[in-house]
Order: structure tokens, then C-alpha cells, then sequence
């Protein structure tokens, strides 16, 4: 957490390294209270908290019930998350709020809870974006694409897969990818049209003109995994 920290100092930013438990409300009560009170606002919330339990052979009914975490830390943290940010979002006349979401919410990936969840995040930045819309802050669930972290390395780097079999594997995002097309939509003029809405990063960032941190432009797998639908016209935010 310090590094991460230490790496958005390095880029110019300020990091602050906080250690908040996102199952426990007055943990998060206390991380806003401290946001209010050191810096008196807030532009822009980013809800990636997650709990993703190990891998696990058989159906969901012969595994623990803890499989059904993400629940608690990735759905209801996020709605937790927001419910603090909103009265700070909104006292400042323009704010965003982002769900980090995934392919996970169309097509199957690590069983029903981590779907469930998924799908529910998009489903709540649709509607607190129709709440939030007259008040000029935004909402919408962002689906990132496979990161390319430390984590991400050392699990495919312990499967058993033949050259041609890691030559096929989809390409990887930098965790900062994401990061950058949030920023560049928080600063773009369309920031309020695209509210309420579910977007794929990859396609996001090629329209706001976002490149990853290489240089690169990140592939959408919505041709593999399916895709977002457009949001029904009474969730949309403007609808009255």
C-alpha cells in the first residue's frame, strides 16, 4: 500500500496510504470524515474494493459460503462508499463516481457471487446516476480488462501452458490504464452523457483518445465475452 502510494507521488499526484477494512461501515465513516476534514472535498470516487475468494473445484452449494463475500466487499462497500461521497461529491458542483466492473457481470467468471456482484455494481451506478444527475455529478460502472499486476503474473506464470497457449493469451492492461480514461472523462465536456451508463475501458479510452501507459491501446473482449447493453431509457439519468 505504501508503494502505491509512494508511485502516485512519483507521478505527480500525492498518495496517501490508508488502511480501511471496507466490511466495516465506520471504518469507511472514518476515511470520509477524514477526506471532509483535511481537504474539505472530493472530485472524483473509485469503487474497486473487492473480496475474491481462491478458485475452487465443484458448484457454488460445495463451496464455503465465504465464496459469497463479494457480496459484502464489492457490492454493498460500494453503495457504502458512495452514500459518504455523495453530500461531498455534490457540494462541490461536479463530481464523478466509477464502479469498477468486468466482463464477470455478462458471461460466467469464478461462479455467481463474483457475477452477482458485478452485475449489481452496474446496475447501482445506473440508478444513483439518475439521483445524482440533477446535482451535476456523475455515475457509471467502467469494465476493466485482464490487469497486468504482480498478482496477475505469478498465477499465469504457475499454470502449465504450452508457447502457442501463452502466445493466444489477450494482452494486459496496466493498472494505470483505467485510472487514465477516468481522468480524461472527468475532464471531458461529455462527462454527464455518458452518466448512468456501463462502458468497456478499452472502448471508453479509444474514444476520450487514451492510451495506456506504453503507448498502447488495450483490446475490447466484448466479440468474446459479451458486452454492456444500453441502459433502458427510464434508468437514464436525464429521464425525468
Amino acid at each position: 500500500m505504501r508503494e502505491t502510494a509512494e508511485e502516485v507521488t512519483r507521478a505527480g499526484g500525492r498518495g496517501i496510504p490508508v488502511i480501511v477494512d471496507h466490511a466495516d461501515d465506520a471504518a469507511v465513516a472514518e476515511l470520509f470524515a477524514r477526506v471532509r476534514s483535511e481537504h474539505g472535498r472530493l472530485d472524483i470516487l473509485v469503487n474497486n474494493a473487492a473480496m475474491v475468494a481462491a478458485p475452487a473445484p465443484g458448484g457454488f452449494w460445495e463451496r464455503p459460503l465465504s465464496t459469497a463475500d463479494p457480496l459484502t466487499v464489492g457490492l454493498r462497500s460500494h453503495y457504502v462508499a458512495a452514500w459518504h461521497a455523495a453530500p461531498l461529491l455534490i457540494a462541490g458542483g461536479r463530481g464523478l463516481i466509477v464502479n469498477t466492473g468486468h466482463y464477470g457481470a455478462v458471461s460466467y467468471h469464478q461462479g455467481p457471487a463474483y457475477g452477482a456482484q458485478k452485475a449489481g455494481a452496474d446496475k447501482m451506478a445506473a440508478d444513483m446516476a439518475k439521483e445524482l444527475y440533477p446535482y451535476g455529478v456523475a455515475a457509471l460502472s467502467i469494465w476493466m480488462g485482464g490487469l497486468d499486476t504482480e498478482r496477475a503474473r505469478a498465477h499465469l506464470k504457475s499454470l502449465t501452458l504450452t508457447q502457442e497457449q501463452r502466445a493466444a493469451l489477450p494482452p494486459r492492461e496496466s493498472s494505470r490504464f483505467t485510472g487514465r480514461v477516468i481522468a480524461a472523462l472527468y475532464a471531458s465536456d461529455e462527462l454527464m452523457a455518458f452518466s448512468g451508463r456501463t462502458v468497456i475501458g478499452a472502448e471508453l479510452g479509444a474514444y476520450l483518445d487514451v492510451t495506456d501507459v506504453d503507448g498502447s491501446r488495450p483490446r475490447s473482449r466484448r466479440h468474446v465475452l459479451g458486452g454492456p447493453p444500453e441502459p433502458h431509457p427510464s434508468l437514464r439519468p436525464e429521464a425525468s
